[in-house]
């Protein structure tokens, strides 16, 4: 995509010869005559980088750089002939990536402006490391599902929304039957091979408000905000019956293996600890459990 450069410049022969230079330079180039011109641009037009003098017609290049500032991730780059009215500092503190004295050479002026889209590539690429270290932080590596150590995170913060606008929440905890025995039987990468496909069934089931996490080995968690036991219950079932309708066929077994999942549910209770209401889930999990599996048991208080 090409990099898009705006001129702000009232000065009819500086703009033009600078919109022909940059042109020539490689750059898809616009210049316009005045701030406001250039702000109504900026709403149809995708603009990296801004060009602009201080002396404008009406609004300033320095009230420019903070009005674009304020909605646009867009470098500027301030230019000015007088000296000493107007400092680096000044300019800097409004937001802008370089200050340049006029009258400047071009050349320079195109030195200055591929220091400052390099240093947004750079910036741009950090940020994008930093997103995706941060996504790997927070996600399971096998079934792709948000990690324990989120789920806690994020169990907090419904729990204090829940608290703050009296809002149902509930909270699934399921467990893989006879996973044990699946693994000894088949051996532990057949045993991943559910894990994944267990994750890849719940997801569909689950609003964009709701999120799944592995738990720890074969147990997963499911936070439902905005959603009562009753509710609850019903997901709890759809994951159940989507779980036992998967034909799981381990490598070297000539018929599909059926597998099943327990499930507790329950929904929170104003002001309780939030490893009361873990708890309390954990034990119906428990229950479906000694009641002979392949069910939800819900307890509520």
């Amino acid at each position: 995509m090409a990099t898009e450069i705006l001129i702000v410049d009232d000065d009819d022969a500086i703009r033009d010869a600078m919109l022909e230079f940059l042109e020539v330079s490689g750059y898809s180039t616009t210049a316009v005559k005045s701030a406001e011109e250039a702000l109504d641009l900026l709403l149809t037009k995708a603009v990296q980088v801004v060009i602009t003098d201080i002396m404008l017609p009406g609004m300033d290049g320095l009230e420019l750089t903070d009005a674009i500032k304020e909605d646009y991730d867009i470098d500027i780059i301030v230019m000015t002939g007088y000296s000493g009215d107007y400092s680096y500092e000044e300019a800097i503190s409004k937001g802008a990536s370089d200050f340049v004295f006029k009258p400047a050479r071009f050349e320079e002026l195109l030195l200055r402006l591929k220091r400052v889209l390099k240093e947004r590539k750079l910036t741009n690429e950090r940020v994008h490391m930093l997103e995706k270290l941060k996504k790997l932080s927070i996600t399971d590596g096998l079934t792709r599902l948000y990690n324990s150590r989120h789920f806690y995170n994020q169990l907090r913060g419904e729990v204090d929304r829940s608290n703050r606008y009296n809002h149902p929440l509930s909270l699934l905890i399921l467990d893989i039957d006879h996973f044990k025995v699946y693994n000894d039987s088949f051996g532990h990468l057949e045993g991943d091979k559910v894990l994944i496909r267990i994750g890849q069934a719940i997801k569909p089931l689950l609003r964009k408000m709701d999120s799944a996490y592995r738990y720890g080995g074969e147990e997963f968690t499911v936070i439902l905000p905005e959603t009562d036991g009753k509710e609850a219950q019903t997901v709890a079932q759809r994951i159940r019956k989507a779980v036992k309708e998967e034909a799981f066929t381990p490598e070297g077994s000539p018929t599909p293996e059926t597998i099943t999942i327990s499930l507790g549910v329950t929904a929170y209770v104003p002001k309780e600890e939030v490893s009361e209401f873990i708890q309390r889930a954990d034990k119906a999990l428990y229950g479906s459990k000694e009641e002979g599996r392949d069910r939800v048991s819900a307890i509520f208080i």
